[in-house]
């Protein structure tokens, strides 16, 4: 398997393309060297017998103190899928970006503790700018309720520098699990819940909003999503909004509920030792680079698509996406065997 991976990731290291990529990004640490503690203690390993511990092996002493080429292919597509479902969705796409991210920061030799909290973190700060992306194109077709976006947003956002503190002293198993149940209960809400498309205009119910925010806050820091899982639902359900106005107006939503929990998590994560090169608290800025730069272009697109399609294939889509990220943070297909 080792030997598998090594030569796919020299094949791709290989290509002309991605090397112009790589040269392109050269600020990031991609370099082979890594710290001098860990080349102590891996060089001890090799000294003392023939079994190498993981993460001290060869191929992986390139892979400790940066990104891989591979990494940074996967990034760049991750951010690519997860702004077009932002803007097609009204999500933030942190449902997309921190499994992918908690993935590879394992494989970069962090703890689960640190990946989790360090994906929920960089999640959040590529949201910000992602949602005001795709909220600005949503609002030049009139979509966007602005004054249920300051006051759902802005109270959340307060309650999401909250989530974010109490996260940070979580473990992540505790976080991973939250994720997954939450993702699978909104699904199975919006899939059994009557459509309210047929209302003729929405209801502002503004002290509901303010009672709503609370709890958006708290899940938007404790899991790193900018809230438009939950506030896509409310807005529909609680709030009679169509399809596209809910879609419209969470996305503006999120530019204040990410900004409240990516704030928690650089304070919370200040003092933490061991964090990566480029970090600043629990957000990497390497990913985070390379997550936005293509999610925030692609927000415009998924915006686009969005007010094309019919608000009951919006609806089914997220239905979709919400339990398989659900099940996979879960760990239900790694019980089952399937390798996804």
């Amino acid at each position: 398997m080792l030997l598998t991976q090594k030569k796919v990731t020299e094949s791709l290291i290989d290509s002309k393309a991605i090397k112009t990529v790589a040269v392109a990004l050269r600020w990031l640490p991609l370099d082979n060297s890594f710290r001098d503690e860990d080349k102590a203690k891996c060089d001890k390993i090799d000294n003392e017998g023939d079994t190498c511990l993981p993460g001290c092996s060869p191929y992986d002493r390139e892979r400790i103190a940066g990104m891989t080429i591979a990494h940074i292919i996967i990034l760049l597509a991750t951010g690519t899928v997860a702004g077009f479902a932002g803007g097609l969705l009204g999500i933030g796409g942190a449902f997309i970006m921190t499994p992918v991210q908690y993935v590879i920061y394992l494989d970069m030799g962090l703890t689960a503790d640190m990946a989790i909290k360090l994906a929920f973190g960089t999640s959040l700060l590529v949201i910000l700018p992602t949602a005001a992306s795709g909220a600005w194109r949503h609002n030049k077709k009139g979509a966007v309720r602005w004054k249920v976006a300051f006051i759902l947003g802005g109270c959340a956002s307060i309650a999401a520098f909250g989530g974010a503190t109490l996260a940070t002293h979580l473990p992540e198993t505790v976080l991973r699990i939250i994720f997954g149940i939450v993702s699978i209960i909104v699904g199975v809400r919006l899939l059994v819940a009557k459509p309210l498309e047929i209302a003729s205009e929405s209801r502002n119910n503004y002290w509901l909003l303010v009672a709503w925010a609370i709890p958006v806050g708290l899940l938007t820091g404790i899991i790193g999503v900018g809230g438009g899982v939950v506030m896509v639902p409310i807005l529909m359900l609680a709030l009679g909004f169509k399809m596209h106005n809910a879609v419209a107006t969470s996305l503006a939503a999120i530019i204040f509920t990410s900004l409240g929990g990516v704030i928690g998590y650089i304070i919370n994560g200040l003092n933490v030792t061991n964090l990566p090169a480029y970090s600043i608290g629990y957000v990497y800025l390497p990913a985070w680079f390379l997550l936005a730069v293509t999610s925030i272009s692609m927000v415009q697109v998924g915006a686009i698509t969005a007010h094309k399609l019919p608000a009951k294939q919006l609806r089914y889509i997220f239905v979709v996406l919400l339990f398989f990220i659900g099940l996979r943070m879960l760990g239900i297909f790694d019980w089952l065997g399937w390798p996804i």
